[in-house]
């Protein structure tokens, strides 16, 4: 039997995430650093990422609903699909480019792939506060923590930490301006 409580911490949940989406829809250029531990290399990108909110039901979600064998194909309450093109700056070259999907069902964020596997993952995640999206991925013995926050409506900062074994291989910081809605 559901509780009560349960039913209504789901809804909010669903809700808060698609707010989230929605407010992160839009082109965005993303300079970010990436340190290697323990030696400490580091490595500067810059993106351009276009997030599109995605609505339940829609074509893409069910793709992704199929590709995760879902019951429902049309179960995900919502996602965004993300858009990149990357350049490594120290080396002045294109560095990648692709996309991905997300789309959010109960607590958990299911995608067509990995930060470092293009087979279907999901995350885990939870709000630290309304505006804080916070994400943990694992998958090949790695563990991804993401935390993701809007600063106002003309940025978002985000931070990844990569584990393996219980150690830390590498922390991601990201300063993401909004280019236009």
């Amino acid at each position: 039997m559901t509780l009560p409580v349960q039913i209504a911490q789901t809804a909010e949940r669903s809700q808060q995430i698609a707010e989230f989406f929605q407010e992160s829809a839009g082109k965005w250029r993303s300079e970010r650093r990436y340190y290697t531990l323990p030696e400490g290399e580091t490595k500067e990108m810059e993106s351009i990422i276009t997030i599109r909110f995605l609505e339940q039901g829609c074509d893409e979600l069910q793709q992704l609903a199929q590709m995760h064998d879902l019951a429902d194909s049309a179960s995900l309450q919502c996602g965004a699909e993300v858009i990149w093109e990357s350049t490594d700056l120290l080396k002045a070259r294109k560095e990648s480019k692709g996309s991905t999907l997300f789309g959010a069902l109960g607590n958990i964020l299911y995608r067509d792939r990995g930060f470092a596997t293009s087979k279907p993952v999901t995350a885990k995640y939870y709000f630290s506060n309304p505006k804080t999206l916070c994400l943990r991925t694992e998958y090949n013995g790695s563990v991804f923590e993401e935390e993701l926050k809007l600063v106002g409506s003309k940025y978002r900062t985000r931070q990844t930490i990569i584990s393996r074994a219980g150690e830390q291989l590498m922390i991601g910081q990201y300063l993401e301006k909004r280019i236009e809605i």
